[in-house]
């Protein structure tokens, strides 16, 4: 599903409250820039029957260059992690 499916999904889902596709790309926008903001905080972000979005530190490892098998060192860095909530994990596997 692309961007722009999303916006109509919501707009067609929420009629009343998104009555426009330019009201729901405002509404996902804003869902977005929350949902960014409140994962980079020390908290993570938990959405019920979603998930939950935290930040996670990945250790300085060696790795190899594809093209020359040369060792090459990644460095250390933070990275967003995604746990399914069970309920999410369930329609999956179904």
């Amino acid at each position: 599903m692309t961007k722009a499916d999303f916006i109509v999904a919501l707009k067609t889902a929420l009629p009343k409250i998104f009555p426009t596709k330019t009201s729901a790309e405002k509404a996902y926008i804003t869902f977005c820039k929350i949902l960014a903001d409140a994962a980079v905080s020390q908290d993570g972000v938990r959405l019920p029957r979603i998930g939950t979005f935290t930040i996670t530190h990945r250790a300085a490892r060696t790795g190899r260059n594809p093209k020359t098998g040369q060792a090459i060192r990644i460095p250390a860095r933070k990275a967003v992690k995604f746990t399914p909530a069970q309920s999410l994990a369930d329609r999956v596997t179904q």
